[in-house]
């Protein structure tokens, strides 16, 4: 499905990035993975390396606009160009807290961080996409951006946020032929098993309603209408979907992955 495509994945070392690159390496494309950690990069890069996926990593500070672009044009130099971006970074945040006990500092640092990075990606790749193939910016987002519910200040004004700047910006590229599409899972059920910053996200509400962590996502998966929560390889694939041609006329929206419990 991706087969001749050139795809970065920023945050490339978490439980989804390395997920997608894992999907994206078996559906056929050159991936460039990026992250913080030197050591989930090489855990990655190993094991895809070892199943014969095409993929190098590197280091990279997202936060670090220069860094960023610096990157891509390297990508760019060495392939002729990019095709795929998405974006998997991950900023730890409050979810719990409401308004009275909320810090202005503690609820921009979702918005400041999943922001920056978008904006940040979205600037390094464009210049580099829409030439050799349609080029695609893929963005995540949450349930946060539709929901009300106390105490997500900080993370639903992010999650909004991250779903206009992806409409908009489809708009502005699409004339260069570069689609930006986002992606809206519910909590994906085996994300925190996987090391993903969730598990600590979700700690303290389910500590408030004196529940495990496991126990607190199970509540949130009876709350969809499938009764299940997606995983990490369902989001994956989904996400791998967009990346190629076969969805070359999606754009300019946020596909929802929650199982109903957001109904669009």
């Amino acid at each position: 499905m991706l087969t001749g495509k050139v795809a970065i994945i920023y945050g490339g070392g978490g439980a989804l990035g390395s997920t997608a690159a894992q999907v994206f390496t078996k559906q056929g494309a050159r991936v460039f993975l990026v992250d913080r950690s030197q050591e989930k990069l090489d855990r990655i890069t190993t094991e895809i390396t070892a199943a014969g996926g095409d993929i190098e990593s590197n280091t990279l500070d997202v936060f670090d606009l220069a860094a960023v672009k610096k990157h891509a044009a390297m990508v760019a130099a060495k392939t002729g160009g990019i095709d795929i971006a998405f974006n998997a970074v991950s900023v730890p945040h409050d979810q719990g807290t409401q308004l009275a006990d909320l810090s202005w500092d503690e609820f921009m640092r979702p918005v400041d961080g999943f922001l920056k990075a978008q904006f940040n990606t979205s600037k390094a790749v464009a210049p580099h996409m829409g030439s050799k193939h349609q080029g695609v910016i893929i963005n995540m987002s949450e349930p946060g951006a539709k929901l009300a519910i106390g105490g997500i200040l900080g993370h639903a004004v992010s999650s909004a946020g991250k779903e206009v700047f992806t409409r908009v910006l489809a708009a502005e590229l699409g004339p260069n032929n570069i689609r930006v599409v986002g992606v809206r899972p519910h909590a994906m059920s085996d994300a925190p098993a996987a090391g993903s910053y969730t598990k600590d996200v979700f700690k303290p509400m389910a500590n408030a309603a004196n529940l495990s962590t496991e126990e607190f996502m199970n509540g949130m998966a009876q709350g969809t209408m499938v009764k299940h929560l997606p995983t990490l390889s369902e989001v994956a694939e989904i996400v791998a979907f967009l990346a190629s041609d076969s969805a070359r006329t999606i754009t300019g929206t946020t596909v929802n992955v929650t199982g109903g419990a957001i109904a669009d």
